[in-house]
């Protein structure tokens, strides 16, 4: 049932979904752990509302792929991803550094091609 579930959102699991995925997780763990660093704790509210909003970003992302499959084309759920794929990258980044850790100049390198990659999926639908 999941993976019929999954075919029809999304057209089947791919790579870049199955990295969308590790980035919610990501930046929802590192949330919570520098929530508690800065003494703030965890609220139930706050967390239910941070995984609703990776909920309708989903959401966003099925949407895409209904577009891709009612007009024929096969660039709107990858962009939706990209564009999800960069926000939550900066999100991570920023819990990094709320963390007080450093980050590897490669994940600056990786934000800066998801947003390129966003752009020019954007520039294909004009």
């Amino acid at each position: 049932m999941a993976g019929s579930a999954i075919t029809y959102a999304f057209g089947g699991w791919s790579g870049i979904l199955e990295i969308l995925f590790l980035f919610f997780i990501v930046d929802y763990l590192s949330g919570c752990f520098a929530s508690i660093k800065e003494g703030k704790g965890l609220r139930s509210t706050l967390g239910f509302w941070g995984l609703l909003k990776k909920g309708l970003m989903l959401l966003m992302v099925l949407i895409g792929h209904r577009i891709d499959l009612a007009l024929g084309f096969n660039f709107v759920m990858s962009g939706v991803i990209y564009f999800w794929l960069s926000n939550e990258l900066v999100s991570i980044l920023e819990n990094y550094s709320r963390l007080g850790m450093r980050t590897p100049e490669a994940l600056a390198k990786v934000l800066a091609i998801l947003q390129d990659r966003g752009e020019a999926e954007h520039d294909q639908t004009k």
